[in-house]
């Protein structure tokens, strides 16, 4: 690209200048861009060109998706702890037990037991299997987003270490969760 300076092209320079008068004008092979550039200075020559200068993050890049990763390692610990909702469930399922066995005189002990505690069991394992599954999802939806957007803006290690921990924890507690369901870990006791 030939580039030629107003001083090149034979234009008459005075003697005292101004700061305009110092800025020499640049045009290029196609005519039809002409543009003004500073005169080189000490301090202008270390640093480098502004075209060169790699591009700064507004600091939202991200932002959705490390949100996301968060609630997902969020959702995974809560599915392994218990929440809110699946002990109100459980608690409302006992009643429920509770109720059904004291208005039938001729229940068995073991249907005894597994109204009261059995279901209420099951259902703490159900809402602790949603947010498992819940956490899952996310994970892999933050996991996988960087295969949709632009490939010149990379995920950050730390949004897909906790996406990876939210996937983890996730797995981990949606199989517990269904060995809870099944009664295959801690079922009831036997009634005999």
């Amino acid at each position: 690209m030939g580039t030629k300076t107003a001083d090149e092209t034979g234009a008459e320079t005075a003697g005292t200048t101004t700061d305009d008068e110092k800025a020499a004008v640049t045009e290029t092979d196609a005519g039809d861009e002409v543009t003004a550039q500073a005169p080189h200075s000490e301090e202008s020559a270390d640093e480098p060109a502004a075209e060169h200068r790699a591009p700064v993050e507004d600091g939202s890049a991200g932002v959705g998706q490390g949100a996301g990763a968060v609630v997902s390692a969020a959702l995974g610990f809560v599915s392994l702890t218990g929440s809110w909702i699946g002990t109100l469930a459980g608690a409302r399922q006992t009643l429920v037990g509770q109720l059904q066995t004291s208005a039938s005189s001729g229940t068995t002990v073991a249907r005894q037991l597994e109204a009261i505690y059995g279901d209420a069991w099951q259902a703490t394992a159900l809402w602790a299997g949603l947010f498992a599954l819940a956490a899952l999802v996310t994970g892999v939806v933050v996991l996988a987003r960087p295969a949709f957007g632009s490939p010149a803006r990379p995920q950050a290690a730390w949004i897909k270490s906790v996406s990876w921990a939210g996937v983890v924890l996730g797995v981990i507690g949606l199989l517990l969760a269904v060995l809870k369901y099944t009664d295959a870990l801690l079922g009831l006791p036997p009634a005999s």
